[in-house]
């Protein structure tokens, strides 16, 4: 038996579609289940999945009154009678022998979860900028599922994932204070348990893209602030290329306060920004060669509002949860 949890909230762009990949699949219907955790959306999400579900007995809809991402998962997963469950939002599509490639892989290989390589779509000129920003190395560093394919290995944390039901008793529910990052804390307490996490070459997922800058800048901002508070709750999970672009934002900032007092302060400045932009213009030129050159002129845009929204997000984190440094982390739920 295998429960597909969806924590969604105001996809009414997108739900059908993400909704009719997942009844779509081959794997048989009968052991198959679908729990749609609604966030109390404001547009047309939760009248389309009362539509499905009046069609697909297989589908349920509970309320997710707490609107997060955690809050919705640990309502579904309570609802799930799964031996696996795997987690699908709203804003995506799955293959259509997604779950069964999942539950081949943890019955044979012997893993605890599972997940496979995104492939990141813009429906616009502006969304395939981003998209092609968020699928590279120097846009977000060594995330191997948005960056890598044709690999199966073991990793940090993988996209959609497929747990067993005895590691997600293990570990506990989702952490519900994070409002993003719940995903790499979560599987950073499965790590600490001993959980196996595979990125498979043979399961594949779609994301669509943010279709402009300021729904990018608000994304990565968000990520970066509540990165702080993961690095607080575990510091052995941060890498340092998580560090970059907070010292990357530091360093400029600095740089301009100075400049009215020490006009030297521009010598730094134009290096750190010229190395910078010099590294952006040579992976865009890389990067649309394979692509399309109609993203070139917007693709340092993409990567500049990427970094130093990260960077500007970690830095104000740092500065508001200051007062949380020691303060016991817990293992999940509400704190």
């Amino acid at each position: 038996m295998v429960s597909v949890v969806m924590p969604v909230r105001n996809e009414e762009a997108y739900i059908r579609m993400s909704i009719g990949s997942v009844l779509e699949q081959d794997y048989p219907a009968e052991c198959l289940e679908v729990i749609v955790a609604d966030g109390m959306s404001t547009d047309g999400t939760r009248r389309i999945v009362e539509s499905i579900r009046a069609d697909h007995p297989n589908v349920r809809v509970i309320e997710n009154a707490g609107k997060k991402v955690a809050t919705g998962l640990n309502a579904a997963i309570t609802h799930a009678r799964g031996d696996i469950i795997i987690r699908v939002d709203g804003h995506c599509t799955i293959a259509p022998d997604y779950v069964s490639r999942c539950v081949e892989h943890i019955r044979r290989d012997g893993v605890d979860c599972v997940g496979g390589a995104i492939h990141t779509i813009g429906e616009t000129v502006l969304g395939e900028v981003i998209a092609a920003a968020t699928s590279s190395r120097f846009g977000v560093g060594n995330s191997a599922f948005r960056t890598a394919s044709n690999v199966t290995k073991l990793t940090d944390t993988v996209p959609f994932p497929a747990y067993t039901r005895h590691i997600i008793d293990l570990a506990g529910p989702y952490d519900e204070e994070l409002v993003r990052n719940q995903d790499d804390e979560y599987n950073y307490r499965l790590r600490k348990l001993g959980a196996r996490l595979l990125l498979a070459s043979d399961i594949f997922s779609s994301y669509y893209s943010r279709s402009s800058f300021k729904s990018l800048w608000r994304q990565y901002y968000e990520y970066g602030y509540w990165k702080v508070r993961v690095m607080q709750k575990h510091p052995r999970q941060m890498r340092w290329r998580q560090f970059v672009p907070p010292a990357f934002v530091t360093t400029v900032g600095v740089c301009i306060l100075l400049l009215p007092v020490w006009l030297a302060a521009d010598i730094p400045l134009a290096l750190v920004a010229g190395l910078y932009f010099a590294a952006s213009l040579s992976v865009s030129v890389m990067i649309t060669a394979h692509r399309s050159w109609r993203i070139f002129p917007l693709l340092p845009v993409a990567f500049a509002t990427i970094h130093a929204a990260y960077g500007t997000g970690f830095l104000v984190g740092l500065v508001r949860f200051r007062r949380r440094w020691g303060a016991p982390a817990g293992e999940g739920g509400k704190h």
